[in-house]
């Protein structure tokens, strides 16, 4: 079978750059290969492993648990079903963490919950002064985040256990989180691939705000004076999370939308 065959095959069942994505990943040829050599024979291996891509991904499973990567902020994150995909709303909270960081030397902060390790990956790239730590309770994440720091070149240390615990007596500058905050039963769970993704990082079994209250609780032991918490959250929690941090003595809580003018993340200073 040639490269154009495949392609047209393909395409009876799945999206159109799916499957040259899914193409490339397999044969190892180009976007130019396929305009201007279709005629390429694909070989036996190469063939199986694409139809059976073909196939996962027309009954629903990510391209990026396929391949075994996803890219954030221009940068190529290893990723597999223990982690969540990683989503571009997810720059928000980078941002306003970054927009928090300087005036201190050696800034300590800490990522709770961090899957892949998209947001300490990032952070410690992108502020190389910063001490940053990351804590996860599922091995695989951690597995795999670790994997990402080291093939980043990122510094971070990692620690595997539930939000807080592996952190006792420590205190930080600022504090991030991108928790489960889908509620039990919401019919998003059951879309766009997200059955595919570890359900323990997307919902917390509850209304979606068990997770966040127990950051929120938590998060003033283990901030220095003047710290920051951040977390994301879904379209419709903005003004419970204001009123958790409020409640928890955080000052002047703020709710920021991404780049479709939803809630996505709030934080408050200690």
């Amino acid at each position: 079978m040639t490269l154009g065959e495949a392609l047209t095959a393909a395409r009876q069942k799945i999206d159109r750059l799916d499957a040259r994505l899914l193409l490339q990943y397999a044969t190892g040829c180009t976007h130019t290969d396929l305009l201007a050599r279709p005629e390429m024979e694909v070989f036996g291996p190469a063939h199986a492993q694409f139809a059976e891509w073909v196939d996962r991904r027309a009954a629903g499973e990510p391209l990026a648990y396929l391949v075994g990567e996803a890219e954030f902020r221009g940068r190529v994150f290893m990723v597999s079903p223990d982690v969540l995909i990683p989503r571009p709303e997810t720059e928000v909270l980078i941002e306003l963490a970054l927009a928090r960081l300087p005036g201190k030397a050696r800034p300590r902060l800490i990522d709770l919950g961090t899957g892949s390790g998209i947001v300490a990956v990032s952070l410690a790239l992108e502020c190389p002064q910063a001490e940053v730590s990351a804590v996860d309770l599922s091995k695989g994440a951690i597995s795999v985040a670790r994997n990402n720091a080291g093939r980043l070149g990122a510094n971070v240390e990692f620690r595997e256990g539930s939000w807080f615990a592996p952190l006792a007596g420590e205190k930080f500058d600022l504090i991030v989180s991108n928790p489960p905050y889908v509620a039990a039963g919401d019919p998003h769970l059951a879309l766009d691939g997200l059955p595919f993704e570890p359900q323990m990082a997307l919902t917390d079994g509850a209304d979606g705000l068990d997770c966040i209250r127990a950051i929120v609780a938590g998060a003033a032991a283990h901030l220095n004076p003047g710290g920051w918490l951040l977390f994301e959250h879904g379209y419709d929690q903005g003004e419970a999370s204001r009123n958790l941090l409020a409640a928890a003595g955080f000052q002047s809580p703020f709710t920021h939308p991404d780049l479709a003018g939803l809630d996505r993340v709030s934080g408050a200073q200690l």
